[in-house]
């Protein structure tokens, strides 16, 4: 993983524990987490706004 072993990773915690707090540090994951999430629906190419109108009444009216 990027040449990470188990103590550099300790060590980037603890910094990122230093820096932010403890308090913060749910909200940076739930944060990181969502833009991970947005990210690859971004990159799926799935869009998520629909342009055609549905056509509930349009069907039964015509």
């Amino acid at each position: 993983m990027f040449g990470f072993g188990m103590p550099e990773l300790i060590i980037i915690l603890v910094i990122v524990l230093v820096v932010f707090g403890a308090g913060k540090l749910p909200e940076i994951g739930g944060a990181l987490g969502k833009s991970i999430r947005n990210f690859k629906k971004a990159s799926d190419g799935k869009d998520e706004i629909e342009i055609k109108p549905k056509n509930d009444d349009n069907d039964k009216k015509a």
